[in-house]
């Protein structure tokens, strides 16, 4: 996790901005208008600040980040799980998730949840993708949600008719590597 501090480090949180926008931009094309964005400059340096950013780095390149929060009931959550486009498919997301997972294991969570926005009337081949790779990853649908009801602020920049699914991965004991 980046300690608060890296928040007054504006290239990097410039840096992270930029990479999620440009990772979403592609990840969500057609789902939003063609101004929006993922996330800004400020929104970046609150995550920061609360430490819910973890940050991948290949010889001192960052080449992913993902935001990590404690939510209630012992469920942690990951989102705005982003890979530079060059890194993909190189285990970039997958250590990103793992990390995840272990990080909210080890404030006492015993269910991981993340949520994939899907549009309502079409399949986007995308969400496709994730939905494939989350399922082998041991995640499943919990429920499914109307953005305009739990996220009424998304619901403007939305290019049409949007739900999220909440997924869930139950989350087994940490390993202890002395025990038989």
């Amino acid at each position: 996790m980046l300690p608060a501090e890296m928040a007054s480090e504006r290239g990097l949180v410039q840096e992270l901005t930029e990479l999620g926008n440009a990772v979403y931009a592609t990840a969500k094309a057609g789902l939003w208008v063609d101004d929006a964005t993922r996330t800004t400059v400020d929104e970046m340096r609150q995550m920061i600040t609360a430490e819910e950013i973890a940050v991948a780095r290949v010889d001192g390149e960052v080449v992913g980040c993902v935001r990590i929060q404690q939510l209630d009931d012992g469920v942690g959550e990951f989102g705005m799980l982003v890979t530079h486009p060059d890194r993909r498919g190189n285990g970039v997301g997958g250590k990103l998730i793992d990390f995840a997972e272990g990080v909210a294991r080890s404030r006492g969570s015993t269910i991981m949840q993340l949520e994939l926005l899907q549009p309502r009337d079409w399949t986007h081949p995308e969400k496709e993708v994730l939905d494939a790779w989350y399922t082998r990853l041991g995640y499943r649908p919990a429920r499914t949600g109307r953005i305009e009801e739990s996220y009424p602020h998304l619901s403007p920049p939305l290019a049409g008719p949007s739900d999220f699914v909440v997924y869930h991965k139950a989350l087994s004991a940490p390993e202890h590597p002395n025990c038989p």
